[in-house]
């Protein structure tokens, strides 16, 4: 079996999902990972008192609960922010992967550890960087992303997620964040709003050195992924195996 058709195992079992449909429930047994064909997601864990905090968002093309492989419980709740297609795999077809196709196995590494990165650099910017620095990040990692699958996308976008949503994601309230989104776009559309508006580069003029590790990440680590077709562009820690 060559690797393309490896890889093509994974996804031979599509499964849709409607918009608010959880996918794993934190502390829920989770016998299964996922790839996500179609759609958008977000991972979060729920604090002590009830809040939430965002983990990631998840794009077409990534690999979703891949703790599966160590934890027998999910350590995250996974969530559809829109429609979405889901194909679930067992671990075994995942040991298979990793022992039949060494080269598969090393960019999936490369892939994790890029999404271990991306935590990193968003826990330091919870407790260092200004609010309009947390949110001009977020907002070009999900443009970066967006792009890798849609090379038409220019400085405007549509961004698909609510302010509060921004807000769980980086540390904020909602009004934190519509604040900081008016200070910066003035009158122009709002994309938190779900509608389109300018890709945040402007945004982020006046952060400094603040964004600079976020957009830095990963690029050595490319190599193995492009010599096999895959995409895995930066600055998108987390990026997902997507086929070019």
């Amino acid at each position: 079996m060559n690797e393309r058709t490896a890889l093509a195992r994974l996804e031979e079992r599509p499964r849709d999902l409607r918009r608010g449909a959880i996918l794993l429930r934190e502390n829920d047994p989770q016998p299964e990972l996922f790839i996500l064909q179609r759609g958008m997601a977000m991972s979060y864990v729920l604090l002590d008192d009830g809040s939430r905090q965002i983990l990631r968002f998840l794009h077409t093309g990534d690999m979703l609960g891949v703790s599966a492989l160590v934890y027998r419980d999910s350590p995250e709740t996974v969530v559809a922010l829109t429609d979405c297609t889901v194909c679930p795999f067992d671990r075994s077809v995942m040991t298979a992967l990793v022992t039949d196709h060494p080269r598969l196995s090393a960019i999936i590494m490369v892939m994790n550890q890029m999404e271990k990165v991306a935590l990193t650099d968003r826990l330091a910017a919870l407790g260092r960087t200004s609010a309009k620095a947390r949110i001009a990040a977020l907002l070009i990692e999900m443009h970066n992303r967006l792009r890798r699958r849609d090379q038409a996308i220019g400085n405007s976008f549509t961004l698909g997620v609510t302010q509060e949503e921004i807000g769980d994601a980086t540390g904020l309230t909602a009004v934190h964040v519509n604040r900081m989104l008016r200070q910066a776009r003035g009158r122009r559309a709002d994309p938190a709003r779900g509608q389109p508006g300018d890709a945040a580069q402007g945004d982020a003029a006046g952060t400094g050195g603040e964004l600079h590790r976020t957009l830095r990440r990963a690029r050595p680590a490319l190599a193995p992924a492009r010599a096999l077709g895959f995409a895995c562009s930066p600055p998108s820690p987390g990026g997902g195996l997507a086929r070019e």
